[in-house]
């Protein structure tokens, strides 16, 4: 049996615990592709500023086809292909956004941060710093993560960790097509340049999305699943891994919550902390590179608040510390499962 990450299900449906309104709206069950498109759509229809710029954007609607027919409603002017120099369309980018432009730009995958991260990490992060507040930079990067898509190592890594690193940088990771539409919406309204993730094997999962206005704040988490034994705490495509293992877990009689941070930076701390409090341990869960990884960061802030709390060290499953195999049976390996989280819950539990 293959061990993989197991993509989200088709109809994934998961709780919306905190922070946004209650709509009155009829839901529909949409994929997470399409709300990320409905998003973008309603952006540029509401602010004539709001424009799209990357590779393959425009008649391939991108390699995974989320933006596919936004060219057709919007022309080449707003909907834009560039030549394959992500420096080059990043940078000119953070030049509209500071004359008053709000671009979306489209870096096809996220290893390619690698080539863009003075214009994201030197320039669009400090100008509004370095001018005294003169200039603001209203861009937002949009772009992938994710591995177990047989892509190699060169387009498989999950590099969220590098932007939330730096000062200045806002980072939201959806793992929903509602925290999808409405993370995006807020992040293309922000005045600050925001980084926004999107896992490769998500985009054809479902779940029910208001139609209409929804506006997700940053830096509130989702408690997607309540518990009271043990806390789990995922991002991006790892909320389904933890979800899987929750449920291998009631089946041995143990709780588990499950807690969506949605936004790296800005981070709910507390959510995090009350969780373990109330559950007494913890595990992070996350697809990036373990070694000086998402998952240290937000294990110190549950051990940092909730010390006393706790009956067991928190404990962190991240990809290995290898590149990205492309052979199916290595690759598998590289990321957690269900079935690896279940484990370490239960051992974590006492359930040896």
């Amino acid at each position: 049996m293959s061990t993989h990450k197991t993509s989200a299900p088709a109809t994934a449906r998961v709780s919306r615990a905190n922070g946004e309104p209650v709509h009155n709206k009829a839901e529909r069950e949409i994929t997470m592709a399409q709300a990320v498109r409905e998003a973008l759509a309603e952006e540029m229809r509401r602010d004539p500023r709001v424009f799209i710029m990357g590779e393959d954007v425009a008649e391939a609607g991108t390699p995974f086809k989320v933006l596919l027919g936004l060219v057709d409603e919007f022309g080449t002017d707003r909907v834009i292909d560039t030549p394959i120099s992500e420096p080059g369309f990043c940078a000119i980018g953070v030049g509209a956004a500071m004359t008053g432009m709000r671009p979306v730009i489209d870096i096809m995958f996220g290893d390619f941060l690698t080539l863009t991260m003075d214009q994201i990490a030197n320039q669009a992060a400090k100008i509004r710093y370095m001018s005294g507040g003169k200039f603001k930079v209203p861009i937002v990067f949009r772009t992938t993560l994710g591995a177990t898509r047989r892509s190699a190592a060169q387009h498989s890594q999950s590099l969220h960790a590098w932007p939330s690193h730096v000062p200045g940088l806002k980072v939201a990771l959806p793992s929903t097509p509602y925290d999808a539409k409405g993370l995006l919406k807020t992040a293309i309204r922000d005045d600050n340049p925001v980084v926004y993730f999107e896992d490769k094997m998500n985009f054809q999962t479902k779940g029910l999305v208001p139609e209409g206005e929804i506006l997700i704040p940053f830096g509130v988490a989702d408690i997607k699943r309540s518990g009271t034994d043990i806390t789990l705490v995922a991002t991006s495509s790892m909320v389904y891994v933890a979800l899987g293992a929750a449920d291998k877990l009631k089946e041995i009689g143990i709780s588990a919550e499950v807690i969506d941070p949605r936004t790296l930076f800005p981070l709910d701390k507390q959510t995090l902390i009350d969780s373990a409090r109330k559950t007494s341990r913890a595990i992070i869960i996350d697809e990036g590179y373990e070694r000086y990884g998402v998952t240290g960061e937000l294990a110190s802030v549950i051990a940092d608040g909730a010390f006393y709390y706790l009956d067991a060290p928190v404990k962190r499953m991240g990809a290995m510390d290898v590149p990205i195999p492309f052979s199916p049976a290595l690759e598998d390996l590289t990321v957690p499962t269900a079935e690896t989280v279940f484990q370490a819950a239960k051992t974590l539990c006492g359930r040896s």
